[in-house]
């Protein structure tokens, strides 16, 4: 009889499973706390209490941020600045933590938005296709290096808000593919158990994967996150994310259990929905029916948006109330405006580039859009790169082009949003996005001139923004 090993902190291990039709197979601790990095496939004993956090004022004074600014800064960690020669190495959250948070700062954010950090075997899939729920991904470091970085970011008073993906999983063979052997998290069936990015459907019926997945709460825990932004929230609503198909009963069911159970363990953490659908109540509490989300992206919003903005000037009066029909549904939810990684790639252009007409043009064009968009009411989202008018859809592996930086127009437009962004963060007229109150149209029936005028009220000072968004000079 062979003598037990003594486990000890760094360890490397992997479960061995064999199957009932006599296989045998080898897999990562589904709820390991660590990992190896790809193309690593091991799980690492890790001390997950070693980390002492000092943020217990942020903590305490924390809030869901309806009544407060809320401006996030969304990136992926790996690629918003690399280091070393050709800049191809990633920057550990240490270091990221250093030259992050000033920028952050600097820029008027109030809130960091981290593409998924959970373990991930592929680069292209942006931590989109787990192996590691509960590991954050070894690319940038350890476990307790990721709670730093967060604990430097309360400590300089930023909100730090993880992307979770509660829909899917890779399928990468150590992975939770046909665990033990048979379909253990998916389902069994490949029409509804592969999705449309080829990885695997969790099957949420089972209970098994309903614990599974509470490792939401594990990262609100453990990691002090502030909120987590649930990925494709229509393939928990819908089958597959298809109305047409139905409502998925259990996923639902799922899914409400879950956002009631982080609610009461988090009363001030933001529950974030990436939904595109019109399935009522997204953000309701689930005791009054809802689905128990804080916020939900407006995604139509963001379409009609750079719609209009693409079009050119003569064709804007057709499309005038592109701009208007937001406020139409406004009030039914608490929707949160956004300009995200999904708008600047697979040849969808960037923003500055989509916006209508020669090089020179667009940076008029991008500075009304993102005034009109801090006038809506609704909290604030915007990618990386964004903010300085990136030319080139944007790249995992690749750091932004900071280089564009010396060219005036680009550094004239970026101090153009450091402005916007602090007026924003510095009066209370665009904090209160939920109160009908607060948001006013003094005018949105000029669809000949394309002029629109709104009125946002603060306490002690309110706001009038009026757009021409014509190509003449208007009285």
């Amino acid at each position: 009889m062979s003598e037990p090993i003594p486990a000890k902190t760094g360890q490397l291990y992997k479960y061995c499973i064999y199957t009932a039709n006599g296989g045998r197979v080898e897999h990562c601790d589904p709820y390991g706390f660590q990992m190896e990095l790809r193309p690593g496939d091991c799980s690492i004993l890790t001390d997950l209490y070693s980390y002492k956090f000092k943020d217990e004022k942020w903590m305490k004074n924390r809030t869901v941020g309806f009544d407060s600014p809320v401006n996030i800064y969304e990136i992926h960690a790996g690629s918003w600045r690399k280091k070393g020669e050709g800049q191809t190495d990633w920057y550990t959250y240490i270091e990221l933590a250093k030259l992050l948070i000033p920028y952050v700062k600097k820029n008027h954010y109030t809130h960091i938005e981290m593409m998924p950090l959970s373990e991930h075997p592929f680069d292209g899939s942006w931590g989109y296709q787990n192996t590691g729920f509960f590991a954050p991904t070894a690319r940038y470091g350890t476990p307790d290096e990721l709670k730093k970085f967060v604990d430097e970011c309360h400590q300089a008073g930023i909100g730090v808000i993880m992307d979770f993906v509660p829909v899917h999983f890779a399928v990468d063979y150590y992975g939770l593919k046909e665990f033990d052997g048979t379909c253990l998290y998916e389902y069994p069936n490949a029409a509804v158990g592969e999705s449309e990015w080829g990885s695997c459907n969790f099957m949420h019926s089972r209970g098994e994967v309903r614990c599974f997945l509470q490792s939401a709460n594990y990262w609100l825990s453990e990691f002090h996150f502030d909120g987590i932004r649930m990925d494709a929230v229509s393939r928990l609503i819908y089958w597959q994310g298809d109305e047409a198909r139905g409502v998925n009963g259990t996923t639902l069911d799922f899914l409400k259990v879950m956002n009631q159970g982080l609610k009461s363990l988090h009363p001030t953490a933001m529950l974030i929905a990436e939904d595109s659908t019109n399935f009522p109540g997204v953000t309701k509490p689930v005791d009054q029916g809802g689905l128990g989300f804080d916020y939900k992206w407006d995604l139509g919003f963001m379409h009609d948006t750079l719609e209009y903005f693409q079009s050119a000037p003569e064709y804007r009066s057709r499309d005038y109330h592109k701009l208007t029909f937001s406020m139409m549904y406004y009030y039914n939810e608490r929707f949160l405006l956004e300009y995200c990684h999904d708008e600047v790639v697979h040849g969808k252009a960037t923003i500055l580039q989509k916006m209508n007409g020669e090089y020179e043009d667009k940076f008029p064009q991008a500075r009304a859009m993102y005034l009109y968009m801090m006038a809506h009411p609704g909290k604030k989202l915007n990618f990386m790169g964004n903010e300085f008018g990136q030319l080139r859809e944007w790249d995992e592996s690749r750091e932004q082009d900071w280089d564009i930086l010396k060219y005036p127009l680009h550094d004239a437009f970026h101090r153009y949003m450091i402005e916007l962004n602090r007026i924003g963060q510095e009066n209370d007229a665009f904090w209160h996005d939920y109160d009908p109150d607060n948001f006013k149209w003094l005018d949105c029936h000029q669809e000949e001139r394309c002029i629109y005028a709104i009125k946002r009220k603060g306490k002690n000072k309110n706001f009038i923004a009026i757009f021409n968004f014509s190509d003449e000079e208007q009285e």
